[in-house]
């Protein structure tokens, strides 16, 4: 029996009343200025050292001026990778390749957006501490903090006093994936200063070929940031990857020569501070669209990831929510969302340029179909979600205030005597209230596959930032910042 028009009516209302917040975000277009202004403020909030005056979160102050005093050696600086106060040497690296590339391939966006010479500044950040960090021949510090002291004490880490321990790869205990990834970091960093300051680009650059010889020279995985970053990917992609970063620096044929004969590749479906391929495919499709013919294999490598991503593409292979957002595992799967939708940003890019389009199977997609996918991801971060709300701290509607986050819910205490470490997680880790502190700009760890957000402090999975998500976002932000879409 067939519904009459009030049941039908009644239905539909129904259904726009469930989706009302995600219907309202479809509509419009976010402030995309204004989230690339905090995604780099958000940077900002997570340096260590002593910080300059020109910082903007003000609720930061100086820490970790002692750190590398156990090695006899200067560490202090360089970024806190998500909510704790331990220095990890690996996805420090790849935050800033990535914000390098976005300064590289979005410089003008960037430029226009007033916002160059703070990431240039946040580029300058990282690499000050790798200088440092690599200061002695064959060997690299890659580590500062007790990762499971630091776990047992919700300290902000102007008030840390938990022990910072300095862990190292040398000759005898080799880590390609850091020494590698570290390498690719002053390469394009090298590129980013080449008209600025070109003696400290010269620095950087000497610094990145001679981590490359020393990854690749003696070879073996770094387990030493285990269980918290462990290469699962093994350290061919980031031999390629630092390969091809120093390739685009110099120009040079030995790196070429590796990258044809010597390098491993492999198709994946994502890309992230574990797995590089994909990033290194797509800067290497660049160089074949301008004429380096040699690297074909390494384009149809980098079709194959557009083809397995794409929800429309016939091998289309990753898990995409209901609400449309790519989800790879629990823990800072929004790293996933802002890869993706830079690596698609760039790709677009340059199918464009050369008036290309990629195949996956019976189809093709030209570069508005892959910027319109691009956009679509980062739309869903910014509110275009079913919950109708921000996943980035301090922007849009309704946005998280319970980041997973020492720094940002621990109040400015004057004095630190008053502060304990066996109470902190019961004063500061489970209160249910918002941060006293506004973590500007974080683009938090995101829903579950489900598109079920919990903005609670112990939820991590969902809750704590990382530096690696908002360098991914820097990017593409600038360019829809810039651009009608």
């Amino acid at each position: 029996m067939g519904m009459n028009r009030r049941e039908t009516l009644a239905i539909v209302m129904a259904w726009l009343s469930l989706f009302q917040g995600f219907l309202v975000a479809v509509n419009g277009d976010f402030n995309y200025k204004e989230a690339l202004t905090k995604s780099i403020i958000f940077l900002e909030a997570q340096r260590s050292g002593k910080l300059p005056p020109n910082h903007r979160p003000a609720w930061r102050g100086d820490s970790a001026l002692d750190d590398g005093k156990l090695a006899n050696v200067d560490l202090v600086g360089g970024y806190y990778d998500a909510g704790d106060n331990v220095k990890y040497g690996f996805p420090m690296a790849f935050t800033v390749t990535t914000l390098s590339w976005a300064a590289i391939f979005y410089g003008h966006d960037l430029r226009a957006a007033g916002e160059l010479d703070n990431v240039h500044s946040a580029i300058r950040w990282g690499t000050d501490y790798f200088l440092k960090a690599s200061s002695r021949k064959n060997r690299l510090y890659v580590q500062v903090g007790d990762p499971n002291q630091d776990h047992q004490c919700w300290a902000k880490p102007e008030m840390m006093q938990t022990p910072r321990t300095v862990l190292q790869i040398d000759e005898n205990h080799p880590g390609t994936e850091i020494a590698a990834e570290t390498a690719a970091a002053m390469a394009a960093s090298s590129i980013v200063f080449r008209r600025v300051d070109r003696a400290y680009s010269r620095r950087l650059l000497n610094k990145a070929k001679l981590l490359f010889q020393f990854a690749k020279t003696h070879k073996g995985t770094y387990d030493g940031e285990c269980p918290f970053y462990c290469s699962f990917s093994g350290y061919n992609d980031e031999l390629l990857w630092a390969a091809t970063w120093l390739y685009m620096a110099t120009k040079r044929p030995v790196y070429l020569e590796f990258i044809q004969d010597e390098s491993i590749s492999a198709n994946v479906a994502e890309f992230s501070w574990d797995l590089k391929y994909a990033g290194a495919q797509i800067l290497l499709t660049k160089l074949y669209f301008e004429g380096e013919k040699s690297l074909q294999n390494f384009k149809n490598q980098a079709d194959s990831y557009v083809c397995s991503v794409l929800p429309d593409s016939p091998y289309h292979q990753i898990f995409i929510t209901r609400g449309g957002m790519i989800f790879m595992r629990d823990g800072a799967n929004t790293q996933y969302v802002t890869g993706t939708a830079f690596l698609f940003s760039v790709y677009s890019d340059l199918l464009a340029k050369h008036n290309q389009k990629i195949t996956c199977g019976n189809q093709q997609f030209d570069s508005t179909h892959l910027m319109a996918f691009a956009k679509q991801q980062m739309d869903y971060l910014l509110g275009n979600n079913p919950e109708g709300r921000s996943y980035m701290v301090g922007f849009g509607v309704n946005p998280p205030t319970q980041a997973h986050h020492r720094g940002a819910s621990v109040p400015n205490i004057l004095n630190t005597k008053d502060f304990s470490c066996g109470m902190s997680f019961v004063r500061y880790f489970l209160k249910n209230v918002p941060n006293p502190n506004e973590l500007t700009g974080a683009i938090l760890g995101g829903p579950d596959r489900f598109d079920n957000f919990d903005d609670k402090r112990w939820d991590s999975p969902k809750t704590e930032p990382c530096t690696y998500i908002n360098s991914l976002a820097v990017g593409i932000l600038a360019k829809l910042a810039t651009h009608s879409v």
